[in-house]
């Protein structure tokens, strides 16, 4: 039986939809409320503006790139600035022909249709979507053996926009039925700085222009590292400060949390000093690496290493992964003789 009244349960329900709602206020709703990523906006609000004239469905566009970076803000933007309806779903969640079906049979005219972690779409479903992004039908099968016959089903033109991790996992023919390809990159400093002020304040959270640099300077290239932050310094200052979010607020949060200077969380020092200690500094290969970090193989080729191969730290080599000079140097290990030579 549970302890909390009913009247704290209703407030814990209203917290935890006040939460969402701040989640949804810091989403940006237009290209101009997108920080960075100035060449991809650029690009877009011209497709996004001819498409709009024309009164036509925008071409189909495959956005990749790093998890955190706002593949799924960025396509809801689209469908925001064209004026149309905004339908998500994820690869995983089609699991049959007919779940495609259902929901592209009954969307209006010109929506924005999109599918995360396009590359993992099974293949029926992917050959489904082929004949629904060339020529606006859905082909179905009616009846079994020698009575069976197929059935072309127009649906309404709409924009198929795709995000994925993972480009090199789409098959080609999908790959290429996209008209529109976006590539989204890491941040720079200044942009995630940019970025730190307008969540704080559209929370309401007031900050230190020098404390938003050095969110800034430790959020991985990510907005979204950079707005999980923000909330857990808030919370830092609430409770060991007077509710502002200065440097040194920062600072200590960012110490007690196990991040440091340059982003690094402890498992990202633990996967360096693993390649350094246990395996001679490397190489040493993605799944034994995994295991001996306790990580999935995914997560390690997903999300720690592209940082901390962008940050020099480690490289990948035909026989595995490869401590470099600046991994030694940034945890102050001394190399030997023959790691020196390597370099």
């Amino acid at each position: 039986m549970s302890d909390y009244t009913e009247e704290e349960r209703i407030l814990a329900q209203e917290a935890l939809g006040d939460e969402e709602n701040r989640d949804n206020l810091i989403r940006p709703h237009l290209l101009e409320e997108f920080q960075g990523q100035s060449e991809v906006k650029d690009n877009l609000s011209v497709f996004i503006s001819a498409a709009r004239q024309r009164k036509d469905a925008l071409d189909h566009v495959f956005i990749s790139g790093p998890p955190g970076l706002g593949k799924t803000t960025l396509a809801g933007i689209m469908a925001n600035e064209l004026g149309v309806e905004f339908k998500v779903t994820s690869a995983p969640a089609l699991d049959k022909p007919k779940d495609l079906a259902g929901l592209l049979s009954t969307i209006p005219d010109r929506t924005v249709f999109f599918i995360d972690e396009i590359h993992r779409l099974k293949p029926a479903i992917e050959e489904m979507l082929y004949i629904a992004m060339e020529d606006y039908a859905l082909d179905w099968i009616i009846g079994q053996g020698p009575a069976a016959r197929n059935i072309r089903i127009p649906i309404p033109p709409f924009t198929l926009i795709g995000a994925t991790t993972k480009p090199g996992r789409v098959s080609s023919p999908l790959f290429t039925r996209f008209g529109i390809n976006v590539r989204m990159n890491y941040y720079s400093t200044e942009e995630l700085g940019q970025i730190v002020i307008r969540t704080a304040h559209l929370l309401d959270i007031p900050i230190e222009k020098d404390a938003a640099l050095l969110l800034a300077k430790c959020s991985r290239g990510t907005p979204r590292i950079a707005n999980r932050l923000v909330k857990r310094m808030r919370d830092y200052a609430q409770i060991d400060g007077d509710g502002i979010i200065t440097a040194d607020i920062v600072a200590s949060g960012l110490t007690r949390l196990k991040i440091d200077g340059l982003g690094l969380e402890e498992i990202d020092r633990e996967i360096l000093r693993t390649i350094i200690k246990k395996y001679s500094g490397g190489p040493v290969g993605a799944e034994t690496l995994a295991i001996s970090v306790g990580e999935g193989i995914d997560s390690l080729e997903d999300f720690y290493e592209p940082y901390l191969i962008q940050m020099g730290f480690i490289k990948r080599t035909p026989r595995g992964r490869v401590a470099t000079a600046l991994a030694y140097e940034h945890l102050r290990i001394e190399m030997n003789e023959d790691q020196r030579f390597l370099f």
